[in-house]
């Protein structure tokens, strides 16, 4: 009888310590996009990791094309002040072969906003076979934020040239994700 007294409270113990540590994964966020599109930019779902010293955000899509004429890419709007409405940096780059990709401060949405070069580390890379973009930045350039939340915006370009209409937003256009913690 003892010995099964121990284990439940081997058991108890276990769970009570699991609990404990589970607020860690607050550090790490994933939001599926329901909204489909038939485009090579279509983003399926959204993973934030905000660790002790990069932040970094994955984006996972239906059939990136290495082909320019795609003109796939996108925007990852990053929300580091809850006192201010907006976002205070967007990650922008091509999703394609043969293109580029910046973080610059901001203040808002419109293109109109985007300001300087973020000072810092930051690199984005693209796996065409896993069809992701992961997006990499140092905490330090983003000024040490304690929690973040992001806003993902994907497009690309039809046949014909054309963009109108060609984005996909995750979730509504320009909402933003739960806020997550540094963990």
């Amino acid at each position: 009888m003892h010995k099964t007294l121990t284990g439940a409270a081997v058991l108890s113990a276990a769970a009570l310590t699991l609990g404990l540590v589970a607020p860690a994964n607050a550090a790490r966020y994933r939001q599926d996009d329901p909204q489909e599109t038939s485009h090579g930019y279509d983003l399926l779902a959204v993973q934030v990791r905000n660790a002790e010293h990069k932040v970094v955000v994955t984006t996972r899509h239906h059939n990136l094309r290495r082909d320019p004429s795609s003109g796939s890419g996108g925007a990852v709007y990053i929300d580091t002040d809850p006192g201010d409405k907006g976002p205070e940096y967007v990650f922008v780059g091509g999703y394609y072969e043969g293109t580029d990709y910046q973080l610059l401060h901001t203040d808002g949405f419109a293109r109109k906003t985007w300001g300087k070069p973020a000072t810092g580390r930051y690199r984005m890379t693209v796996d065409y076979q896993a069809n992701t973009v992961r997006m990499v930045m140092a905490r330090k350039t983003l000024g040490h934020p304690d929690a973040l939340r992001v806003a993902v915006r994907a497009s690309g370009t039809r046949s014909d040239g054309t963009s109108k209409g060609l984005v996909d937003w995750l979730g509504r256009p320009r909402s933003f994700t739960p806020w997550v913690a540094r963990g």
